[in-house]
Formats: structure tokens, C-alpha cells, sequence
């Protein structure tokens, strides 16, 4: 019987992150076992983990939770925020994280010893994700895109059209949609948005902002090389390029 690789024509490229070397090993083997075709990396720590994150693209990651330095919840929380992050696979002895892990949006989440059916079922899953994933992305260039945005207002959510919008805003923890005259909150990270967005006219200009640049109205040279942008607002709000976007800026507009 073939494997899922040969059913789907995907092959798997996974990073096993463990601090027991005994695991980390036996994880590696279980998973070349189960897909022969498999690319499989290792590494001890979650540094180690993000400098191969950083350099490559993995289909999965499997990570152990109690490491140290960086827990394994602390690395998935940094995985999260990559553009194209894996999916992600806990792998522990502690039940008592499966909450927190799934909050993570873990694929799944495994008991050592990893049960070699229970393996199989996670990698079926995830060959199986990436394929929807990857037909998903293919039929999306041919879709009509959505021109709105779910946001929170009086206890409703309202959909809010993309050109109305003026600027997004990360405040206390919680992410604001500004319109001409209102301000809305949202349940999606900065992160998120700026994925969910398009660019353009949307552009991140800081760390705590996307603005449209359809709404901008004025752009004035700032400290150090920066710029200011005044958005078409009833407050004629003024927002801060930081010096890490200003090449992003310049390349949009021509600058």
C-alpha cells in the first residue's frame, strides 16, 4: 500500500525541535519510516529551530513543549507571525498543555511514545491540509475577492468595506479598524490583518499599523528619515512610518 506522498504527490518536509537527543532521534526515524520520501531536520533548541525556519520552508514542525530557554509554546507563538508558517505538531509527555496548544492552532497534539497509527493519522492529516491549502491558493486567483471585513460593533459583527477603511491600529493588546468617523476592534492579530489585507493600497508602515494609502492624503519627511502620513479623516490623523517600513513606502509610491 503507497504512502500518503505517493497518493498526493507531496513530499513531506518536516523540523523535529526535542532537547532529549533519544527523541529527537526516535521521532526522526518514525517519520522517515512513515514517509520514506520525507525531508526530516532536526534541531535541539527553539534558536536553533528558528535560524532553519528562517532559512527554509517546511510543510510541519514537530516540537517538544518543556525545553529550555524557549518552551515549545514560546517557539509556535514566534512560528505563527512567519508568512508562510507549518503547520505545527506538539509532542510531549504533559497532557496539561493540549489547551494552550490548540489556542496555538495546532494541527495535533501527541503523547510520547508517539503510537506509529496515531503518527500516520497526524501526517495524513497534514499531506492532506497542504493539498487543500495549495488548490485553495490556485482557485483563489480566479475567485472574486471579498471587498470586506469582519469587525466588532454594538455587539454585532459588521462587515466593513475594504476602501472605507482608513487605518488599522494595535492598542492594549486589541487591534482597531479605523473608518472616516469610527473606530472598530477586531479578534484578528496585526499579523493576521496584514496577511488578510491587500497590499496594495494597504501597506504595514510600523508595528502598530496598516494604512490604506487610497485614504492618505499628505506625506511630510519626519525625524531620522521618516515620514508622517495624514489619513482623510474627520481628525486628519497623522501616523508614523518607522524607519524599517520607509523603503517598503517608497517603493509603493514611487518616492
Amino acid at each position: 500500500m503507497c504512502n500518503a506522498a505517493g497518493r498526493s504527490g507531496v513530499s513531506l518536509r518536516a523540523l523535529v525541535v526535542d532537547d532529549e537527543v533519544p527523541a529527537l532521534e526516535e521521532l526522526q526515524y518514525r517519520l522517515r519510516e512513515a514517509e520514506p520520501h520525507a525531508q526530516v531536520q532536526i534541531a535541539a533548541t527553539a534558536t536553533d529551530a528558528l535560524r532553519l525556519l528562517h532559512q527554509q520552508r517546511f510543510h510541519a514542525i514537530f516540537v517538544d513543549i518543556n525545553m529550555p530557554g524557549l518552551s515549545g509554546l514560546e517557539l509556535v507563538e514566534l512560528v505563527n507571525v512567519l508568512p508562510d508558517p507549518p503547520a505545527v505538531v506538539f509532542v510531549t509527555a504533559y497532557e496539561e498543555f493540549a489547551l494552550r496548544a490548540f489556542e496555538l492552532r495546532a494541527v495535533d497534539y501527541l503523547l510520547k511514545p508517539v503510537a506509529p497509527d496515531r503518527l500516520r493519522a497526524t501526517l495524513d492529516r497534514i499531506l492532506g491540509r497542504r493539498i487543500r491549502t495549495q488548490g485553495e491558493a490556485e482557485a483563489a486567483v480566479h475567485a472574486p475577492r471579498l471587498e470586506k471585513l469582519p469587525v466588532e460593533g454594538e455587539g454585532r459583527i459588521l462587515l466593513v468595506d475594504l476602501p472605507e477603511i482608513r487605518y488599522a491600529e494595535a492598542r492594549d493588546d486589541i487591534v482597531y479598524v479605523h473608518t472616516a468617523d469610527r473606530a472598530y476592534s477586531t479578534r484578528f492579530s496585526l499579523n493576521e490583518l496584514e496577511r488578510r489585507l491587500p497590499t496594495p493600497p494597504f501597506l504595514r508602515i510600523h508595528r502598530a499599523y496598516i494604512v490604506n494609502m487610497q485614504n492618505v492624503i499628505e506625506i511630510s519627511p519626519f525625524f531620522n528619515g521618516t515620514y508622517l502620513l495624514t489619513v482623510r479623516d474627520a481628525a486628519r490623523t497623522q501616523l508614523t512610518v518607522s524607519r524599517g517600513r520607509v523603503k517598503d513606502l517608497r517603493t509603493l509610491i514611487g518616492l
